[in-house]
């Protein structure tokens, strides 16, 4: 059956110590399932949209286990290529309280999706009848291969008449700025729609406006992107932040509502971002998308884990103002 919305990218096994105990205290460690496109995904399934996720997984009691959690959250795991080789990657998350930050340490390398090989998705195939294909940064610093599939597949996905969006996600313990820029500079050809932050620009593409604006219509300038989209995060405390986003379209600025959220897990909310902002475009609104966006990763905050269990109708509750009194 045909999606609305294809992502590509990897998900790993989250482990994290419990009550913020440190790694070298953990005598237990709660198990997530999470990666950035995959959440995206699971956003977009949680709004309404059809909605399947492309990977490479090992064929083993791990990599069933995020295929599970996948469709469990309403994710069509029907395009994922299965493999005996390899393995499935795993991060380990560390909360932290004001004024120790969190923090994920790695455990990923040689991978699954990393050794993913040009040809051995049909992309046409995939993109048969969708709207709109979602990847990150994140995917092709995973490997040269893996980043020649993400050239691939925007390519095809743009040759099929989709709409394609990147999140630029720039993550340090995966490749250089330098690495991230010149990748990431010849897949802005084809792209729609830029999601990332002021530090990210800078950090990849060497760009530096006076304010987000700037920074924005900058990024529109050099490579030609319909649509920039900013998220703004104040964090004086670990667990209490302010958060909104800008988009840039057409020399014009937008902006929306800025939510003071208390955190019970940041993962997964610029994922959650971009869930709510491409539900938006998809009834082509970028006002409503900005809208939608904020307050879907808003929500998403308040929710342990990377998914954003969240309903479409929680959102709309929230961009017409609903309170914090006990719903019953």
């Amino acid at each position: 059956m045909p999606f609305e919305v294809i992502t590509f990218g990897e998900a790993m096994i989250r482990l994290s110590p419990p009550n913020f105990l440190r790694l070298e205290q953990a005598r237990s460690l709660d198990l997530r399932v999470g990666g950035a496109e995959l959440n995206t995904a699971v956003g977009l399934a949680r709004l309404g949209h059809t909605a399947a996720w492309i990977s490479r997984l090992t064929n083993n009691p791990l990599g069933r286990l995020i295929a599970n959690h996948a469709r469990e959250a309403g994710v069509s795991t029907e395009h994922v290529v299965w493999t005996n080789d390899d393995r499935v990657g795993l991060y380990f998350l560390e909360f932290g309280a004001a004024p120790r930050a969190s923090s994920v340490l790695y455990d990923r390398k040689n991978t699954a999706i990393a050794s993913l090989k040009l040809g051995t998705v049909s992309w046409a195939k995939v993109f048969a009848g969708a709207k709109w294909f979602h990847v990150t940064g994140i995917t092709p610093g995973l490997s040269s291969d893996a980043a020649a599939v993400t050239k691939e597949a925007l390519v095809a996905a743009k040759a099929a008449g989709l709409q394609t969006s990147v999140d630029l996600n720039y993550r340090v313990k995966l490749w250089t700025p330098a690495e991230a820029g010149k990748c990431m500079a010849e897949l802005m050809a084809h792209t729609d729609v830029l999601i990332t932050t002021e530090e990210d620009i800078e950090r990849v593409f060497g760009i530096k406006g006076k304010n987000y604006e700037e920074a924005a219509e900058l990024i529109s300038k050099r490579f030609g992107v319909k649509i920039i989209a900013i998220t703004v995060r104040e964090n004086p405390l670990v667990w209490k932040n302010s958060w909104t986003a800008i988009a840039y379209q057409d020399g014009k600025i937008l902006r929306t509502k800025s939510y003071e959220v208390e955190i019970v897990d940041r993962l997964g909310a610029g994922d959650s971002f971009a869930a709510g902002l491409i539900h938006g475009l998809l009834e082509g609104d970028l006002q409503k998308a900005l809208d939608f966006g904020v307050a879907a990763s808003a929500l998403k905050h308040t929710i342990p884990g990377d998914f954003a269990w969240i309903t479409r109708d929680e959102v709309e509750a929230m961009l017409k103002g609903s309170g914090l009194r006990i719903s019953r």
